[in-house]
């Protein structure tokens, strides 16, 4: 027979964590590194991503 193994459900805490800090605007930016230059405007630009959440947002050298 195959064993029964038990399973723990999450808790809040730890099913919501970090979705509060960036709720609050306290996001966690890595750079993008795969889209880096801007065809239409001729300019590099920096593409953040949130790692918590998967926000986007540009900047322009």
């Amino acid at each position: 027979m195959a064993d029964i193994l038990p399973f723990k459900r999450k808790s809040l805490a730890e099913k919501h964590r970090g979705n509060t800090l960036c709720r609050n605007g306290h996001h966690r930016w890595r750079i993008d590194k795969n889209k880096v230059f801007d065809v239409k405007q001729g300019r590099l630009v920096s593409v953040y991503q949130c790692t918590r959440c998967g926000l986007k947002k540009n900047t322009l050298d």
